[in-house]
């Protein structure tokens, strides 16, 4: 059989990224001579991770319209023209068995030319609602591979596997001793310890909240491990202190998650598989502005299980304080919610995702 040949794209967001490396990474153990080239956007986020985790990276002059920068909108038709136009060449030059899109505007350009040129695609969708870029590629993709049901709604039900969300491996802290995650953040292992997660970009209600919150983690001894996202970075510093620690990514998640008594997080799609792994007490605080208003939605699903709390964003000035007491302080609370979570958990996702793969791989050989 001719080499396999794998071409990836998912980006602008760690929720597009990370379930696209999770992907090649579980191709790579099972098939580890093929070939496997990410796409991305030149100027976002996956240009900097997907070397880190050890894959080549290509990217695209690609963006979404811009809503509060008009003009910008003006360059739309000849990113899109010259992102298509560098698949075409990606492609022609790579020959992929599969081409592969969780997500983001170059994976866009990237499957729907793979799509025109006859290379199978599979799409994953991470979301309850899904975005404008799996909606366009869905009529080429062979697969889509969803995390939640109700989904026929906007693909085609023939096309449709409900795998779950693939998540990083490298959350899984069973192995890791908790020594190790405090002395790797310069953190006191007797304090309990609030871990904050904003997304990888950041969330500006999440950083205004702790920020407006030192004097209460003092009162309360408590520690904080703030990840504020690179837009906020430069904004928030000056706040750190030893019982808060504010980076602007997180690179060991495995050290943080096994550090934190509680979490504090948005409810994009892949955090909240994610954190379902991990099971530990979660508040989550979901963002008003995204489509469909989806981040609600998957966190009122997690609390109507009796797995997470959840604060609307509107509602924090009032409620923040007592709740995460009692996610810290409550041990009956802690153990039902940490129980019941991690039954909602998905581990084998990326496996059934690969499999889907498999199936494309032998269509096509056969």
């Amino acid at each position: 059989m001719k080499q396999l040949s794998f071409v990836i794209s998912g980006g602008g967001t760690g929720g597009h990224i990370y379930p696209a490396i999770a992907i090649a990474n579980a191709l790579k153990e099972k098939y580890p001579e093929a070939q496997f080239l990410f796409v991305g956007a030149s100027d976002r986020m996956e240009m900097q991770k997907v070397p880190k985790a050890g894959y080549e990276i290509e990217g695209l002059w690609i963006s979404g319209i811009q809503r509060k920068f008009a003009a910008k909108n003006i360059l739309l038709p000849f990113k899109l023209v010259s992102s298509l136009w560098k698949s075409f060449r990606i492609i022609k030059q790579r020959q992929p068995t599969i081409a592969i899109g969780t997500g983001g505007y170059a994976s866009a350009a990237l499957l729907k030319m793979a799509g025109w040129m006859k290379v199978p695609t599979l799409i994953q969708e991470q979301n309850s609602f899904p975005g404008i870029t799996n909606k366009w590629l869905a009529g080429e993709a062979k697969k889509i591979c969803v995390a939640y049901p109700g989904l026929e709604r906007f693909f085609p039900v023939e096309k449709l596997v409900q795998t779950g969300n693939p998540v990083r491996q490298d959350i899984l802290i069973e192995d890791i001793s908790s020594a190790e995650a405090f002395k790797h953040f310069a953190l006191n292992e007797n304090v309990k310890t609030i871990l904050v997660l904003g997304g990888s970009l950041g969330a500006k209600a999440i950083n205004e909240l702790v920020a407006s919150r030192i004097d209460f983690f003092k009162e309360n001894n408590v520690q904080v491990l703030w990840q504020c996202g690179q837009l906020y970075y430069e904004r928030f510093k000056y706040l750190a202190t030893d019982v808060v620690k504010i980076v602007a990514y997180i690179d060991r998640m495995d050290l943080a998650y096994t550090l934190a008594n509680c979490i504090v997080s948005r409810a994009g799609a892949s955090s909240v598989s994610e954190l379902a792994i991990v099971g530990k007490p979660v508040l989550f605080i979901p963002s008003p502005y995204v489509a469909e208003d989806h981040q609600t939605k998957n966190a009122e699903a997690i609390v109507k299980a009796n797995a997470a709390c959840m604060i609307k964003q509107s509602e924090l000035e009032v409620k923040f304080n007592n709740q995460i007491l009692s996610l810290l302080n409550d041990e009956a609370l802690i153990e039902n919610l940490s129980s019941n979570f991690k039954k909602l958990a998905k581990p084998e996702a990326t496996a059934q995702i690969v499999n889907e793969i498999e199936k494309l791989i032998k269509d096509k050989v056969s």
